[in-house]
């Protein structure tokens, strides 16, 4: 166990004297502070995005549900492809086009400071009671899991979960209130190399041992036995029904990847939209090994334990203490505690940098200076952080099922939102008071059909969660077009582009959008019954034929798409060049 520590401190020191390293001296005005300088390229930004994203509550959670039932749940994560494109392509120019530094910013330049004040309270209330403290919790509880920390120490579950929770939280909280955007994403990178290399290697050291030493005969045992729990498409009994992939699941995903400022601040601060939107689209094919890394571990659990591990929540760590061998013990402590410090860091960054924008400088002092902002940013992050220390052990009596319960909770903030950013966007006319209902008309009518049916009447509503998100989100899409014409602006809403970046779009973005969207029809195809869900061989006789249709077809787009982007791309280019022409020419002559 000594060894165990050393190692992990050690890389968890090495991860913290680079980024001091990288980050000294660079975090002397806002930007630098909040966004990274305007720095950051594809690969930080991607690294970032992977490792804020993914945490202990992946590594537990996705495994749990894959042991207990199938791989349905991995819609949450491969589907996310289709959300960073957008991103990527169509919102990333808007935000980027704009300076802006957070969305409630470009929503006060689209709508009014009070639709800016609605969403940051939503986004407040959701991170500092669901999001922050989930992350926390579940962080603090895999460790305790994994490593027995109660049993090491003498005390009881409860207490070793404030102890780690409270150190996980100091550590996570120094990097996001003392080193800003740029400390958070350069951490982040390294430990995102850590998180896929022990990703990997967990289910070969699983399959390894399912085979009795011989790799293969593990993955053909999974294969083979019991195929349908390698099956994706999910049916009306799945947590996630194949239905809502394409339904309220797109604007679910495309909230967190496009409109969630704790994701979106990564490429708010790129150095140029190629950057960005290469970091957004590399972070979609991370997002396909999240299956490999994340779920096939709980069925390799399965077939190695039965049903026997209760609770669920179990499979992961008992395969992690079974084929994980002692000498990577540290290293696989320290990528662990490096997910959940990321997430955790970065929501506090975020909402730190929410708070000293759109509550602080909006309304308190106007004319604050960037010595003030990043203050009062520090003093407003440790003020969160020590509150969510304070609820994240709470968590520990909350019913089972924390995986869907926290999705279920971020229902009441998700949906409002995109709806908001989509129709500002693609509408001129619809005015504040749209959003302003749309928002209260949510939050309300949600927690009646969730909670409050069953609450008052005893009546359950036996409708999936996310299928209530979609209706929700057409009606106060309605809402919002409604009030555009009935009440709309005196006139057009028009964006002003101002970038303090170069907006010359990825030469590559909409080729590799063709492949990323391929393999994301690859993955499902794989994990399909025509795949290796196929419950009478390895796979059907129809594998083959599909993929090499698949193939041509994504030959075909990529070839088209690569010809019309180029053109796209020189306009770009030739746009960039005759504002710097113009600049120039703007620029007084001095005389000598």
């Amino acid at each position: 166990m000594i060894l165990t520590i050393a190692s992990c401190i050690f890389f968890m020191a090495l991860v913290a004297w680079i980024s001091y390293r990288k980050t000294r001296n660079q975090v002397s005005n806002s930007d630098g502070y909040f966004l990274a300088g305007r720095g950051l390229t594809g690969g930080f930004i991607a690294g970032s995005l992977l490792l804020t994203n993914l945490s202990a509550e992946q590594l537990i959670g996705l495994n749990g549900q894959a042991y207990s039932a199938n791989l349905s749940n991995m819609a949450w994560e491969v589907t996310a492809a289709f959300a960073v494109i957008i991103l990527a392509l169509f919102l990333l120019p808007k935000y980027l086009g704009g300076a802006f530094t957070t969305l409630p910013q470009f929503l006060r330049s689209r709508f009014d400071s009070g639709v800016q004040t609605y969403v940051v309270m939503l986004f407040m209330l959701g991170y500092a009671f669901v999001t922050i403290p989930s992350v926390l919790y579940s962080g603090g509880l895999a460790v305790l899991q994994l490593f027995e920390v109660p049993e090491l120490l003498g005390i009881s579950l409860e207490q070793g979960l404030w102890l780690v929770v409270w150190t996980i939280g100091i550590i996570g909280a120094c990097y996001a209130i003392f080193g800003g955007l740029r400390a958070v994403a350069i951490s982040d990178t390294l430990n995102g190399i850590g998180l896929i290399i022990v990703g990997l290697l967990i289910p070969v050291l699983g399959f390894i041992a399912l085979g009795n030493g011989n790799m293969l005969e593990g993955m053909r045992t999974i294969t083979l036995e019991s195929p349908e729990k390698l099956n994706a498409i999910g049916s009306s009994d799945d947590a996630v029904p194949v239905g809502t992939i394409f339904t309220g699941m797109i604007f679910m995903n495309l909230f967190y990847w496009g409109t969630n400022q704790y994701v979106i601040q990564r490429t708010l601060g790129a150095k140029s939209l190629a950057e960005g939107q290469k970091g957004a689209l590399f972070t979609g094919f991370y997002k396909l090994l999240v299956p490999l890394m994340m779920m096939i571990p709980g069925i390799i659990a399965f077939h190695l334990y039965g049903e026997q591990l209760n609770p669920i929540d179990l499979a992961y760590p008992t395969l992690i203490a079974n084929v994980m061998p002692t000498f990577l013990n540290g290293f696989f402590l320290a990528v662990l505690l490096g997910a959940v410090f990321s997430s955790f860091n970065s929501l506090l960054n975020s909402a730190s940098t929410m708070f000293a924008y759109d509550i602080y400088k909006a309304w308190i002092n106007k004319n604050a200076t960037d010595t003030q902002m990043i203050r009062i940013s520090k003093w407003f992050g440790t003020f969160l952080a020590m509150v969510t220390f304070f609820i994240a052990p709470l968590l520990l009596r909350a019913p089972d099922g924390l995986w869907n319960l926290i999705r279920e909770f971020t229902g009441f903030f998700n949906i409002p939102i995109i709806a908001i950013v989509l129709v500002g966007i693609l509408t001129k006319r619809v005015p504040p008071l749209g959003p302003k209902i749309a928002i209260i008309f949510h939050v309300v009518t949600y927690y009646f059909l969730l909670y409050g049916v069953n609450q008052f009447f005893g009546y359950n509503i036996e409708i999936n969660f996310i299928y209530i998100s979609f209706v929700l989100f057409l009606i106060e899409v309605g809402i919002m077009l409604s009030a555009g014409k009935f009440k709309p602006l005196p006139e057009d809403f028009e964006f002003h582009a101002d970038p303090k970046v170069n907006m010359t779009p990825w030469k590559y973005a909409l080729p590799v959008t063709t492949v990323l969207l391929s393999a994301v029809a690859f993955t499902y195809l794989v994990f399909s019954p025509w795949g290796v869900a196929y419950t009478e061989g390895i796979v059907s006789s129809m594998f083959l034929p599909m993929f090499l249709i698949l193939f041509v077809v994504t030959v075909i787009i990529y070839i088209v798409s690569l010809k019309s982007w180029n053109k796209k791309y020189e306009e770009a280019i030739q746009i960039q060049h005759d504002k710097a022409v113009e600049k120039t020419n703007d620029k007084p002559v001095t005389k000598l």
